[in-house]
């Protein structure tokens, strides 16, 4: 979109990706900036790092933990990813860039919302039981949002149960 359409748009909507992650969540995600108008950001979490310093736009620069890896830099975005979420966004009608972040996802997206004042957080569900079951019992990203930060999060669930089959936590 040229200069003229983002006086147009009306705020941002930030998805977090994963690689591997469904599709899913990002159509689902980039569908909902269309219909509101607003731009979607793709916001990647590096685990390994953690934030030194923030740009204004959100991006942070990033340190390893591990003394072994490469000092200071900007945090990068997976180029596989990002390759990836440009082959699923390329016909969609929506303004879309990419964020790197890095440390503990919940702060990393809540903070991100905030700089850029976010109308709302979109996650997805991991897919699997064995994941399902962890999250269960460890917390789930999405719920750990709704209780840290003040902004709707949307949950896209990726691989749903059928009723009457039992949950994950309900297996033996």
């Amino acid at each position: 979109m040229d200069s003229n359409d983002r006086g147009k748009r009306s705020g941002y909507i930030i998805v977090g990706v994963v690689p591997h992650q469904s599709d899913l969540v990002v159509t689902q995600a980039a569908d909902l900036a269309a219909d509101l108008g607003a731009e979607l950001v793709c916001a990647f979490v590096d685990r390994e790092r953690y934030t030194a310093s923030e740009n204004p736009d959100g991006s942070v620069v990033a340190v390893p933990f591990d003394p072994d890896l490469p000092e200071f830099g900007e945090a990068e975005f997976d180029p596989v990813l990002a390759g990836h979420l440009e082959d699923v966004l390329r016909d969609r009608s929506v303004h879309w860039s990419l964020r790197a972040l890095a440390g503990e996802p919940v702060r990393a997206l809540s903070h991100l919302a905030d700089t850029l004042d976010a109308r709302l957080i979109v996650v997805g569900t991991r897919d699997g039981a064995r994941s399902s079951i962890q999250e269960f019992f460890g917390g789930s990203l999405a719920v750990h949002l709704a209780h840290r930060q003040h902004r709707p999060v949307l949950v896209v669930p990726v691989a749903p149960i059928p009723h009457g089959e039992k949950l994950p936590w309900e297996r033996a």
